[in-house]
């Protein structure tokens, strides 16, 4: 391998390319990179942020600034933006670096359409990237919480992003069996919304009921702790009037509890078409939860107590995933394997 080639490899990328935020891996550096996957553009369909800046604009742009998401249940919703955002990620994590494009790795969501992948494919490469790879999320978030997924033992790895869950047995670096439901941390935002809107007669905006989420959220009653609550502020139903109500952690647990329950359904139905010596596998070792939507408080015991299996939480949930496209980075064999399976079915 010549001077050039491996000059060009130190640039090889791992993309968690989510529906809420996105992370880039570049080899030799680690994480160099976490931003929302937000973009702003004006009118003229010009950029005019990308990422952490755009998404403050989020509900409060003029009528010629549109800010919105590119991914939505973890695929791709807007193409243009999509592409622009991710560009600008990879200028931003490449900088002072001009030479050469990138190989990706990219994390994709299990359940999604082979027009769906391709549609990555292209944006990335229509990016800058000279190839692409794409990799499961459940495999990426796997290897990036140190499962044992070579050997020959059954794991289970539920990864809860923005927009999809997926629920999967791993066993010889493989899946086993997978549900991708797009059911996900989005989803138990919006229910909040439409609790305060139905309840509390007040109209909140995402990024407040994102706030009460992570403030007041909990998927199981927590024990010996007091119920937290908080003053949440929006626009009263009726009036159309601002206006300021108490709330409790109590009912937004109970407004969540509709697509957590969805959460835990796919959950039950892996579990129930597990095979008998992979089952007793993931007796042993417990169920392992990553993804953004982990850090919800008391969404392990919830799952414990459902299905009878000890289940743990990732060291860092929010980073597994592109931690996974990392180590598949340092593998060589393995990435030639995912950019060849890559190319040949998108």
């Amino acid at each position: 391998m010549g001077f050039f080639s491996r000059f060009s490899l130190s640039r090889d990328m791992g993309i968690d390319l989510g529906t809420a935020n996105t992370l880039v891996y570049v080899s030799g550096k680690g994480i160099v990179l976490e931003e929302p996957s937000v973009v702003a553009i004006d009118k003229d369909k010009n950029p005019l942020a990308v990422g952490e800046e755009a998404k403050k604009m989020l509900g409060r742009t003029p009528g010629n600034v549109t800010a919105l998401r590119p991914l939505r249940d973890g695929v791709i919703a807007d193409f243009y933006s999509a592409e622009i955002m991710l560009a600008e990620f990879i200028r931003r994590a490449h900088e002072g670096n001009p030479l050469g494009n990138p190989r990706m790795v990219i994390g994709i969501p299990s359940g999604i359409t082979g027009v769906e992948r391709r549609a990555v494919v292209e944006a990335a490469m229509r990016a800058g990237a000279r190839e692409v790879g794409l990799i499961d999320e459940p495999i990426a978030a796997a290897l990036g919480a140190g499962l044992p997924v070579t050997e020959a033992t059954g794991n289970m790895i539920i990864d809860i992003g923005g927009g999809t869950t997926e629920v999967a047995v791993l066993s010889l670096q493989g899946t086993v069996l997978s549900e991708s439901v797009r059911v996900a941390g989005d989803e138990l935002t919006d229910s909040i919304v439409q609790y305060m809107k139905k309840v509390h007669n007040l109209i909140i905006g995402e990024r407040t009921a994102e706030e009460i989420k992570i403030r007041l959220g909990s998927a199981y009653p927590l024990p010996g702790e007091d119920e937290p609550m908080m003053e949440v502020r929006g626009l009263h139903l009726m009036s159309g009037l601002p206006r300021t109500v108490t709330i409790k952690g109590e009912e937004i647990r109970e407004s969540m509890s509709e697509p957590l329950s969805v959460i835990v359904d796919a959950v039950k139905r892996t579990l129930e078409r597990t095979l008998p010596e992979l089952a007793a596998d993931i007796i042993d070792r417990g169920i392992m939860l990553a993804g953004g939507g982990a850090l919800l408080r008391g969404l392990d015991t919830l799952i414990s107590h459902e299905t009878g299996i000890v289940t743990h939480v990732a060291e860092d949930p929010l980073r597994c995933v592109v931690k996974g496209t990392g180590e598949v980075l340092k593998n060589q064999k393995l990435l030639e394997r995912i950019l060849s399976e890559t190319s040949r079915t998108a």
